[in-house]
């Protein structure tokens, strides 16, 4: 009997073995085609400590030529070290088109850990697996493949695992105070991470591998992974459909609706510019010391003068404390992921302030109007940005939104201006001229746009901009009494 049952071992391991084979020469067949159809592929490998991720992570990249996937480890942080907000390391470490990212352990051990250390309440817990789900959900309606596995073993072979490593010289430096630490809170860890995966395992399932037996536990990966490949490829690029959530919004005008006329004299301006730059500079020390992010975004009309406005918002800060991000037309490497990446991997630090010249708002206006999405895309923008805000104002951070708004009559002028000054034509080309000429689709996008998305905690201010001194004044005003409000706040 004895003997009978190492046969059928020896069988069963043979063809787990061939198994594993074949699923790794499909994978490998799949590469070409996933390149070709740029298909971006992330798999989130999470489970227990000394469940063996990293050696299910070599299975799965052993055929995969390394010029076309990486893998990364996110440091967990303690939460009074972060100067991110928390999805920060894992949406600038996306993959482009045609690319595969193995994340060895990610958003889950982070949360999970945190909130069993109790560095986040109980309502924290909440948004961020809210603030998970809309990540989820906003790649994969973007076209990317998410496979979550989960590698399970039990606390009995967990211990004996820790044990063989801790007693080698070479291994032992691999058990962690902390891997200790969930051993120890075997039961908890289990009940938090069955919770997390119930509350994240509905727009993209979750799948348990037996840990227990790795070359089973290899297969089955590699099963997933190749079939879900082999179903989107077929299937073509997914592009999901607008998705709709309620926000608290502030009611805005219709541009068209805006007086235009407020000025100022150059003596209110110059007496209010002081005192208001001096004032902001010292809010500047304090959002530094209480670790509040600050993020202004400015959009605007060609010519409304965002630049100046920008200056002197900018002139009373530390150079060494601020960033103003000029946003253009996005670059090979951008297009070839989600829209929102680019800004994401320019968020400020805590207590730091980031001034975007022009923003996420694109998709939505010149991306909209020139046909660069498709319009899902720019459909389902409107609810991606408010989830997108709501995560950065959730962080701590200051968000202020400003449209710099003049009248064509206005516009006309400053071009002809800038025409026929020598110095200052390199600001007028003839993308200006073109979209000028759009200017009723324009509006008509920038109005849905205020309208769908100045929500409570990120509103949008429409600035005057004909006298550009009032503008500039007003802007001011804004920013220095959302920071008073926040230090205050702040405790």
């Amino acid at each position: 009997m004895k003997n009978g049952k190492k046969e059928k071992r020896k069988v069963d391991d043979a063809a787990l073995k061939t198994e594993i084979k074949s699923l790794r020469e499909r994978l490998l067949a799949q590469q070409q085609e996933i390149r070709e159809k740029k298909l971006p592929i992330i798999v989130l490998v999470e489970g227990w400590s000394a469940a063996g991720k990293g050696s299910l992570i070599n299975e799965l990249i052993s055929e995969i030529d390394p010029r076309f996937y990486n893998v990364i480890s996110p440091v967990i942080t303690p939460e009074a070290e972060c100067r991110y907000p928390f999805l920060y390391p894992y949406a600038k470490a996306i993959p482009e088109n045609g690319k595969i990212m193995f994340y060895d352990s990610g958003w889950m051990e982070d949360v999970v850990r945190k909130l069993l250390r109790r560095e986040i309440t109980k309502d924290q817990y909440k948004d961020r697996v809210r603030s998970v789900n809309e990540f989820e959900r906003q790649l994969r309606d973007g076209g990317y493949l998410i496979l979550k596995l989960f590698v399970d073993i039990d606390r009995k072979e967990q211990r004996k695992r820790m044990e063989a490593l801790k007693n080698n010289y070479e291994t032992e430096w691999r058990v962690t105070g902390d891997d200790l630490w969930q051993h120890k809170e075997y039961d908890a860890f289990r009940d938090a991470y069955e919770g997390f995966m119930d509350k994240t395992g509905k727009l993209v399932p979750w799948h348990i591998l037996n840990g227990g037996d790795k070359r089973s536990a290899a297969r089955d990966a590699l099963k997933l992974l190749v079939t879900q490949v082999d179903e989107a490829l077929a299937a073509g690029r997914y592009v999901g459909e607008p998705f709709k959530e309620k926000f608290p919004l502030k009611e805005m005008p219709k541009l068209s609706e805006v007086d235009l006329s407020p000025c100022l004299t150059d003596e209110d301006y110059k007496r209010e510019l002081k005192k208001l730059q001096k004032r902001l500079g010292e809010l500047h020390n304090r959002i530094y010391r209480k670790k509040i992010p600050v993020i202004l975004c400015y959009e605007g009309w060609d010519a409304a003068g965002k630049g100046g406005n920008i200056r002197r918002v900018a002139r009373p800060l530390d150079p060494r404390g601020f960033d103003v991000m000029p946003i253009a037309s996005p670059e090979p490497r951008e297009l070839n992921r989600q829209y929102l990446w680019r800004f994401w991997t320019r968020l400020p630090r805590s207590g730091h302030v980031c001034i975007f010249d022009r923003t996420w708002y694109g998709r939505v206006m010149v991306e909209r109007l020139e046909g660069f999405c498709t319009e899902k895309d720019w459909k389902r923008a409107y609810n991606e940005i408010n989830e997108f805000e709501r995560q950065l104002t959730d962080w701590g951070a200051v968000v202020l939104k400003f449209w710099i708004h003049i009248d064509q009559d206005t516009q006309l002028a400053r071009f002809n201006d800038r025409q026929n000054t020598p110095e200052k034509q390199w600001k007028l080309t003839e993308e200006d001229w073109r979209n000028r000429e759009k200017w009723p689709q324009y509006e008509e996008a920038i109005d849905e746009m205020l309208q769908k998305t100045s929500t409570t905690n990120a509103p949008w201010f429409i600035i005057e901009s004909n006298d550009k001194k009032y503008a500039r004044i007003k802007t001011l005003r804004i920013v220095v009494d959302a920071l008073e409000k926040a230090c205050e706040a702040h405790i």
